[in-house]
């Protein structure tokens, strides 16, 4: 069902919340402040399971119900990640590589493939999400392509979202293009376009290698200008062109 649709049908019943994404109930780009940016500030979130900012997480609701009339339980596998999560999750890789003979760049080489280094995560933000569908078979390893293709248990998800998630202001962030570098292929992540898009804007203005340096991150000694600038460059703007300004 098409979001128009799904919004008539929704106000109709008179329970339909005023969400849509031309209105604004997150941050103005005053709010945008550094701390925020890098997930160390206190953001309005939203959510039980899982958090996210008010206008990400209303919009995603709606995307939800949606995908339940065709029988698709969207479960939000990850959503908002403070920096500090975000570096538990890069440094216990850091640690776990170099002790099995790795030397540091390559091992942050392999951390950057699909984790992000903290305080440069789009997680920070509360408008990204990875998701799965919960009615289907559940693997093992629920965050690999190969289960969003072919005869995948999530299939059916990846179909619906290539069809109706962008009508929910929700855009593929790590596309499937040979082109694209930085992070790998990641069907399952998506992000809320109306407030992602100024947050990465402000974010660009920021320091990087002076915040990566000043937040004392294992392995930062390695970090070159020319691995900072190519990071920048590939991993955090090289996505979908529709996220981007």
């Amino acid at each position: 069902m098409k979001r128009d649709q799904f919004i008539k049908s929704f106000l109709f019943a008179g329970t339909a919340l005023c969400i849509l994404p031309q209105l604004s109930f997150g941050y103005s780009e005053e709010n945008y402040s550094r701390d925020i940016l890098i997930g160390k500030g206190t953001p309005n979130l939203l959510g039980d399971s899982f958090k996210m900012q008010q206008e990400s997480y209303e919009n995603f609701l709606l995307m939800k119900a949606a995908a339940a009339k065709e029988n698709i339980n969207i479960e939000v596998v990850s959503a908002y990640r403070s920096f500090r999560r975000q570096k538990e999750i890069y440094e216990g890789k850091y640690r776990r590589f170099t002790a099995q003979g790795m030397n540091p760049m390559a091992a942050i080489e392999k951390i950057i493939e699909y984790s992000t280094i903290p305080g440069t995560s789009r997680h920070h933000w509360g408008t990204d999400i990875d998701i799965i569908d919960a009615n289907a078979p559940r693997p093992q390893s629920v965050l690999q392509p190969e289960h969003f293709h072919g005869k995948g248990p999530f299939c059916k998800l990846k179909d619906w979202l290539d069809q109706n998630a962008e009508s929910f202001g929700f855009f593929e962030v790590y596309t499937d293009n040979a082109h694209r570098k930085g992070f790998k292929y990641e069907p399952w992540h998506f992000s809320y376009a109306p407030v992602s898009k100024p947050m990465l804007e402000e974010y660009k203005k920021l320091d990087l290698k002076k915040i990566l340096l000043e937040e004392k991150i294992l392995g930062a000694q390695h970090f070159s200008e020319e691995f900072i600038s190519t990071y920048k460059s590939e991993n955090i703007l090289d996505i979908n062109s529709k996220l981007l300004s």
